[in-house]
């Protein structure tokens, strides 16, 4: 019989970006330890503590890790986005910490594209094309980091650029971009929601950068039962623990794998659910039955700076807002500035609420 999942009273937030777990495990009763690369205003707030780090590197990050070790006696750890680019940091938080979501093995086998490409082929999911050398000739491809999150990094090839880093090719397939978000006990799989997304063209280099998501796919039924069919083979084959999505392309009427992201995404704040507790549960193997309270359609969208700017010391943030930059902190071209949130009845409600705020902020500070 397997032992009753544990609650930890401590629970340590590590991530590039930790606002959204940070208020996450707060909501769920515990007492989150942040460790992350902004320490934005409402992750502060949020926290019981927290340190700032440059980066997410084992470099970085151990002094951090091991004062809430030492300090705390935090035995638990929950890693959100920015790992893709630090993946053997995992392996050492695992050695430290209980990790509650995917193992460090179990991210890695997603994060290896070939590893990834070549299970979607074995199972019978359908992809585009995926290269790990440069194509003949350059159209209809996109080039990609071997290591990414969020789109960073992805734009189009032209068959005369020198890749400046670890990159593979993917065909580019125009259609409207989908993700699922689910939970999952290492074997068996629950569905969360489907979700819309999209992105933003920050310059040539940087031209699919993600920019938001709502919480209405508009997905027909059969391609829900075969993104289903298809997580219920992937998470298996990867052993996947927690809340994780995948990321898919629908496109004349098929759908396509483009990524899965092995840990909590962004659209889990989509949702009126205890999902970090149910990740908890999930991570240690218990898949519990949730009665479903979501109401009308959320949906949050990031704002990015178009140039340099700085906060204002004395600026007054809406309620709509998220991940509030310091007073006086400064903002480079093409960074987030801060996310920006909306509920409503109707998908485009929503997506009209947010396309003002976004104004708005815009207007406020530049």
């Amino acid at each position: 019989m397997a032992a009753d999942p544990v609650i930890p009273e401590y629970i340590l937030i590590i991530a590039s970006s930790a606002r959204m777990l940070t208020q996450a495990a707060k909501a769920a009763g515990l007492k989150p330890l942040v460790i992350d690369r902004f320490a934005d205003q409402d992750t502060q707030a949020g926290a019981e503590a927290y340190r700032r780090v440059d980066s997410l590197s084992s470099t970085d990050i151990t002094a951090a890790v091991e004062y809430f070790i030492e300090r705390y006696g935090v035995a638990h750890a929950v890693y959100g986005s920015g790992f893709e680019c630090c993946p053997d940091s995992l392996g050492y938080l695992e050695d430290r910490l209980t990790i509650l979501g995917n193992r460090a093995d179990a991210f890695a086998g997603i994060q290896h594209k070939q590893t990834f490409f070549a299970c979607l082929n074995e199972l019978n999911i359908s992809c585009p094309d995926v290269s790990f050398s440069a194509p003949m000739s350059g159209k209809d491809w996109l080039i990609k980091p071997l290591q990414g999150a969020g789109g960073l990094g992805i734009q189009r090839w032209h068959a005369e650029d020198e890749p400046s880093e670890a990159v593979y090719w993917q065909r580019h397939v125009e259609g409207e971009p989908r993700s699922v978000l689910f939970l999952a006990d290492g074997r068996n799989v629950q569905v969360i929601g489907f979700n819309r997304q999209w992105t933003v063209a920050l310059d040539d280099r940087q031209a699919f950068v993600f920019s938001g998501i709502i919480s209405d796919s508009q997905l027909p039924g059969e391609h829900k039962v075969q993104v289903t069919d298809w997580l219920r083979k992937l998470v298996p084959a990867f052993a996947l623990k927690g809340l994780n999505s995948l990321d898919f392309i629908q496109a004349e009427g098929q759908i396509y794998v483009l990524e899965v992201n092995a840990r909590p995404p962004a659209s889990m704040q989509l949702y009126d659910q205890d999902l970090l507790y149910r990740h908890v549960r999930a991570s240690q193997g218990e898949l519990i039955d949730y009665p479903v309270m979501q109401t009308g359609c959320m949906g949050c969208q990031i704002v990015y700076a178009s140039a340099d700017l700085r906060i204002p010391k004395v600026f007054e943030w809406p309620s709509w807002c998220m991940d509030l930059p310091e007073s006086g902190a400064l903002i480079g071209a093409k960074q987030p500035i801060c996310s920006i949130i909306a509920h409503a009845e109707k998908s485009q409600q929503v997506l009209e609420a947010l396309s003002i705020r976004h104004q708005i902020i815009v207007n406020k500070l530049h």
